[in-house]
């Protein structure tokens, strides 16, 4: 489990979390216009469809154990069997891309994961490399 977490959750106030491999900062936040999580890094920000947190935590409970997330950007296949592969399928609720900016939609097995991890809906392993996450409850 993560050890801090800063922010509430929004614009004004977002929650400051870390990459699974505890590398990086970035914000993250429910951009309510949108109906979106929004995630700043630096100063690019990424937006993911709001229902992804609870679309992934079903497709985990469904999946009953440990999950790759693998991490690709947009431009570059996802490896099969990730939440990275998932966030993009055919076959997810959303029947494709979650990540709502062209260019960026990517890098969902980064920066998701760690809120469903804040908010009490998965473990999440924290390793240098190869991080895969679960649902809890």
């Amino acid at each position: 489990m993560i050890d801090h977490v800063e922010g509430n959750g929004t614009a004004e106030d977002p929650w400051i979390l870390t990459t699974p491999p505890g590398s990086s900062e970035f914000d993250a936040w429910h951009d309510e216009e949108r109906d979106a999580l929004a995630i700043r890094v630096g100063s690019t920000t990424l937006s993911y469809q709001w229902r992804s947190i609870a679309d992934l935590h079903a497709m985990l409970v469904e999946h009953g154990d440990w999950m790759p997330l693998g991490n690709a950007d947009e431009q570059k296949p996802a490896k099969p069997g990730t939440v990275e592969a998932w966030a993009r399928s055919e076959d997810n609720p959303v029947g494709g891309w979650y990540g709502l900016r062209k260019g960026y939609r990517g890098r969902f097995g980064t920066y998701v994961p760690p809120v469903l991890e804040h908010l009490g809906l998965a473990e999440l392993e924290h390793l240098p490399r190869n991080n895969r996450m679960r649902a809890t409850g």
